[in-house]
């Protein structure tokens, strides 16, 4: 054996130094562990050359690396409320404590607890939804991807496969997923009108034809049009598909069920109540973005469309389980709920957006109180710019207060990089060679646990 091979650590007691280091479960440390050693193998029976120290300590940061993709807690300093990378948007408390309840027990899912008998699954959501959209019906599945495909599916059947869209609303969304691959994935047949920046009435009505089997319209995700553009009121849409018995869907992707720029400084987001009074026959969007629910997709709109969408076989495959009807029942009852007074809301992104930048630096104030002088970095107040992210508002800039740290003796990296991978896990971001922690996006019970690891971190 080469002095190379003996190099090789043995693996159970690598793995057991490793186990009381990292919190997985052992069996998982032995396994990393032995894969890790056979591709060492491989590389030194190639002709590469180290040592037993030189590998062991490679095997424990790759296996620390690997602990840390864990699904975790993360303390989001980021100022973007719907942030896609940290599981987009919190759940409120009552949602939480429900979720708890259904998922360690048994429920009456699909029993009627009156009759004693099967019951109808998501009876009572579906009821709800309509009731807040004030649209004739609704439904719910596993994401708005799959809301559309379903409708795609059972609206272009037969002749009638062509779908008219604006040019302006081919999007591509989160993942490199583009509106024209869901309308091939449907079977459906893309029908490009208008141009990038105008789109006319006129410019709809000749691209009908015998085969249209709907007009649809899409919700412009994560930039905006602005200049010399123009583009027909969803309402003059509607009044020519009715004209040509045809069906109007949007996809209206955010989800805000109400006007949030009453809650904050940014634009107005249309919202499903407005779309279905203008006319528009089904809509669907998220239900985990300004909804603040769970990962899912809502179609609303005519009980003759949903209806038949149910009736899908595909339906089946992307409807959604147990957890995501508790949680998404509980989020659409406190919209209901707060109607009245949406700032008292249990909705944590609803109350982000209330919340004053004067609140905030008031925050701010108590946690460089708590945290005093430190050793590596100052931490100054600042005000900052916060988004609601999630491809909503693309051009809305919330003020907001953020805590700047300027690090000494520790490079900027090294900063982040501890506060990432530290428990509790912390992402800021980077603004002119300074971390920043914005507090829009922080709880304020989570004030205690950022000031504590900062003041670990600045003072070790």
């Amino acid at each position: 054996m080469s002095s190379a091979l003996k190099a090789l650590p043995p693996i159970e007691p690598l793995a057991n130094q490793i186990f009381n280091r990292v919190k997985l479960p052992k069996p998982l440390v032995v396994s990393f562990v032995r894969n890790e050693v056979t591709a060492w193998r491989k590389e030194i029976l190639s002709g590469a050359e180290s040592t037993r120290e030189t590998i062991e300590d490679s095997i424990i940061q790759k296996l620390q690396e690997f602990a840390n993709s864990r699904l975790q807690p993360v303390i989001n300093g980021t100022g973007v409320l719907i942030h896609t990378n940290l599981g987009r948007s919190p759940l409120g408390k009552t949602a939480a404590t429900a979720l708890e309840q259904i998922a360690t027990g048994y429920s009456n899912l699909e029993f009627n607890l009156v009759e004693g008998t099967r019951g109808k699954r998501a009876g009572y959501l579906e009821t709800a939804l309509a009731c807040l959209v004030q649209s004739e019906a609704a439904t719910a599945v596993n994401n708005c991807a799959a809301a559309l495909v379903l409708i795609l599916n059972h609206l272009c059947k037969g002749d009638k496969t062509e779908v008219i869209v604006s040019r302006s609303e081919l999007v591509e969304i989160g993942g490199g997923f583009r509106i024209p691959e869901i309308l091939e994935t449907s079977g459906a047949k893309l029908v490009e009108v208008g141009a990038t920046n105008k789109t006319h009435l006129k410019d709809y009505a000749k691209a009908i034809t015998p085969n249209t089997a709907l007009i649809l319209k899409v919700h412009r995700s994560n930039f905006y049009i602005e200049g010399f553009t123009s583009e027909p009121e969803i309402s003059e849409i509607s009044t020519l598909c009715k004209d040509h018995g045809i069906p109007l869907i949007e996809d209206i992707g955010s989800g805000a069920m109400m006007n949030i720029d009453e809650l904050a400084p940014i634009d107005h987001e249309p919202t499903p109540q407005e779309a279905i009074i203008k006319g528009v026959d089904l809509i669907c969007f998220s239900g985990d973005k300004l909804l603040g629910g769970p990962q899912s997709g809502i179609i609303a709109g005519r009980s003759d469309l949903i209806t038949g969408i149910k009736s899908e076989p595909f339906f089946r495959a992307v409807r959604c389980d147990k957890l995501i009807l508790t949680v998404l029942q509980e989020s659409i009852d406190e919209y209901l709920k707060i109607q009245a007074s949406p700032k008292d809301s249990d909705v944590p992104n609803l109350r982000a957006l209330a919340i004053s930048p004067e609140q905030l630096r008031a925050r701010a104030e108590l946690m460089l109180e708590d945290i005093g002088e430190t050793n590596r970095g100052d931490i100054n107040i600042v005000e900052s710019v916060a988004t609601t992210g999630g491809g909503t508002m693309p051009r809305s800039k919330i003020p907001s207060i953020a805590l700047r740290i300027t690090p000494t003796g520790i490079s900027l990296n090294k900063l982040s990089k501890l506060l990432r991978t530290g428990s509790p896990a912390i992402v800021g971001y980077t603004h002119d060679d300074h971390l920043q922690l914005d507090l829009r996006t922080l709880f304020g019970w989570q004030d205690t646990l950022v000031s504590q690891r900062l003041t670990e971190v600045l003072n070790s």
